[in-house]
């Protein structure tokens, strides 16, 4: 896959490419990354990409001319090409799979006080991460490129992708390293009796209540079996299933 950002601040992803999981990706051939500089298709004898908004207004806009000339330098029969923008619709991980599809995925940063309108016309979709303002678009960009690499094969291992955060609209279930015991707060029992079976449905169960908790947005969208209400309706209960005591009775033997 390729991945091509246009932006007036290629140097900002430098950093982005040459560390941990992107920089093993990228190394591999599993992805290539470039960041182009608008400002080389400007046709402004100053070498300007902005300019006051037509009507008055505070700030500068991008003019259309260099990012439209740097979209079809780059842009290739099969290129999707992605404008960040507020009125885009919210990235999410339903969209950061579909991209890995891609063979080819443009991103277009906006800076400053965004770009001519015109440009929309020249973009496939319009991508926002959030109503929030950021100075530009290219953190919005790594965001993107980060998630959507790390699906790639040969990115990562397939067992880490496994019951992520936001697949199937779940939170991950909570995670626990050595020691037992830090400062008063220990290790959930479960995870040392050895019984997969129960640890699955314990870390099912968990899921389910953090994201009724954190998320209920989400939690409303979720399509509940009969296990997974089972497994609420304990938890609401207070009392400890069989299944659940008898593993967290194992586990308490290889406790330390």
């Amino acid at each position: 896959m390729r991945i091509t950002v246009l932006t007036l601040f290629p140097e900002m992803f430098e950093g982005f490419k040459t560390n941990s999981i992107i920089k093993r990706a990228l190394g591999k051939g599993v992805a290539v990354f470039q960041a182009i500089n608008i400002r080389d298709f400007t046709k402004d004898k100053y070498g300007r990409t902005d300019t006051p908004p037509i009507g008055g207004g505070a700030g500068l806009v991008q003019k259309a001319q260099p990012i439209v000339d740097a979209i079809k330098a780059v842009k290739k029969p099969n290129s999707h090409v992605i404008l960040m923008s507020p009125r885009g619709k919210t990235f999410d991980q339903k969209m950061a799979k579909s991209f890995a599809k891609l063979e080819d995925l443009v991103i277009v940063c906006g800076h400053y006080e965004g770009v001519d309108e015109r440009v929309n016309d020249y973009c496939d979709e319009l991508v926002s991460i959030g109503d929030y303002i950021l100075t530009g678009g290219e953190i919005p960009a790594m965001g993107i490129s980060d998630a959507v690499i790390r699906l790639l094969d040969g990115a990562i291992t397939s067992d880490s992708l496994e019951e992520e955060s936001f697949d199937n609209n779940l939170l991950e279930y909570p995670q626990y390293t050595e020691p037992f015991d830090y400062e008063g707060s220990t290790v959930p029992p479960i995870l040392y009796s050895g019984n997969h079976g129960a640890i699955a449905k314990w870390r099912r169960k968990q899921s389910l209540l953090l994201t009724r908790e954190h998320r209920p947005d989400l939690f409303a969208k979720l399509e509940l079996s009969k296990t997974d209400k089972k497994l609420l309706d304990e938890a609401d209960s207070g009392i400890t299933p069989k299944w659940e005591s008898d593993a967290i009775e194992k586990g308490k033997k290889f406790m330390h």
